[in-house]
C-alpha cells in the first residue's frame, strides 16, 4: 500500500563531501576510487608546471576538485598581481574545478612599487572602504576568470579598528555587491568564539548559530568543518587544522544543516594528519549526520 503521506515529502539529497587532499595521501588516494564526493587542494601550490600539477590533472579524472586559493588577498588595498591571475586562469583551464574559493581577508601590501604577499591571512576592518575594496576585487576576479567566487569568513586573532558593521552584514552586502557565493567555515566561528567572547557568557555554540541566523539561506554555497588544538577560556584558540572535528563544530553542522539545506561540506585537517582511512571516518560522520537532519524518510 502506497504511504499518501509521504508522497508531498521530498526525497532525500545528500549534500556532496570532500576532503582536503594534502601530499601525506597523494598514494593513498590513487590506489583505488574512494567514497568521497570532491577533493580541495591549494591553488598556489599547483600553479608550476611540474609533476604536482600532472598528478593534480590525473586526480581531477576520478574526482571533482575544488581549488582554495588563500594569497588573492581580496581585502587588500594593492593591486591583484596578473602574473597571479594568469596562474590561477590556467589552473581553472586545465582542472576545470567545480569551486574556487577564497578568503575575506588581505594578505597583500605595496612594497616600493611593488604588490607583496605578506604571508598570512589577515584581518580586515567591516566598513563600507574595506567593502569597496573587496567588492572591486572580487568582481575583477569573478569577470576575468569567468567564475563564481565562494568568499570564506575568517578565523581572527585580532579586531581591526574602524569596524562600522558586523562581519555578517559585510558578507551579506559583498555577496549583494559580487553575487559571489559564502564558504562558512564552521571551526572559524568556533575559534572566533573563543577569542573575542567575554568567559562569563561564553558559548561557542550560541556564538556560531547566532551568526549563522544572520545569514539568508540562500548565499552559502560550502561549509568547512575542521578542529584545533584545546585551549582554556580565555587563552587565545589557533585554527591550526591539527584535530578531528570538535563536537561543537558537529552540532553547528546539523544547525547548519537544517537552516541552508544540503550544502557541500568540506573536512579540512593540515597538521598532525591522521592516516586516509582516519579521513575517511571523519566524511561518513559527516555523511550520517546529514542523512539524519535532511533524510524525510
Amino acid at each position: 500500500m502506497i504511504d499518501l503521506n509521504s508522497l508531498d515529502q521530498e526525497p532525500f539529497n545528500p549534500p556532496l563531501i570532500g576532503v582536503g587532499l594534502r601530499h601525506a595521501h597523494y598514494e593513498d588516494v590513487l590506489t583505488q576510487e574512494w567514497p568521497v564526493d570532491f577533493l580541495e587542494v591549494h591553488s598556489e601550490n599547483f600553479f608550476s608546471m611540474g609533476a604536482a600539477r600532472e598528478y593534480l590533472k590525473r586526480v581531477s579524472k576520478t574526482y571533482p576538485i575544488s581549488l582554495h586559493s588563500t594569497a588573492l588577498g581580496l581585502g587588500s588595498e594593492s593591486a591583484i598581481k596578473e602574473s597571479y591571475l594568469e596562474s590561477l586562469q590556467a589552473l581553472i583551464e586545465d582542472i576545470d574545478p567545480m569551486m574556487v574559493s577564497d578568503h575575506a581577508s588581505f594578505s597583500c601590501g605595496d612594497i616600493a612599487v611593488d604588490s607583496v604577499h605578506i604571508g598570512d591571512l589577515l584581518p580586515i576592518a567591516f566598513n563600507e572602504n574595506a567593502l569597496r575594496v573587496m567588492a572591486d576585487n572580487v568582481n575583477k576576479v569573478q569577470n576575468r576568470l569567468s567564475i563564481r567566487l565562494k568568499i570564506e569568513n575568517l578565523s581572527a586573532y585580532l579586531v581591526p579598528s574602524g569596524s562600522t558593521m558586523s562581519e555578517c552584514e559585510f558578507l551579506v552586502r559583498l555577496v549583494e555587491l559580487t553575487g559571489c557565493e559564502l564558504l562558512v567555515d564552521l571551526n572559524n566561528l568556533v575559534v572566533n568564539a573563543h577569542n573575542f567572547s567575554d568567559p562569563p557568557d561564553f558559548s561557542a555554540l550560541d556564538y556560531g548559530k547566532n551568526w549563522l541566523s544572520k545569514i539568508p539561506t540562500d548565499m552559502v554555497g560550502e561549509f568547512h568543518l575542521a578542529g584545533f588544538s584545546a585551549v582554556e577560556i580565555g587563552e587565545i584558540a589557533i585554527d591550526d587544522h591539527s584535530q578531528p572535528v570538535s563536537e561543537v563544530v558537529w552540532q553547528l553542522y546539523e544547525f547548519a544543516l537544517k537552516r541552508f539545506g544540503s550544502v557541500a561540506t568540506l573536512i579540512e585537517w593540515d597538521n598532525h594528519l591522521p592516516s586516509w582511512q582516519g579521513l575517511l571516518q571523519e566524511v561518513q560522520k559527516a555523511r550520517d549526520i546529514a542523512k539524519r537532519v535532511l533524510s524525510h524518510d
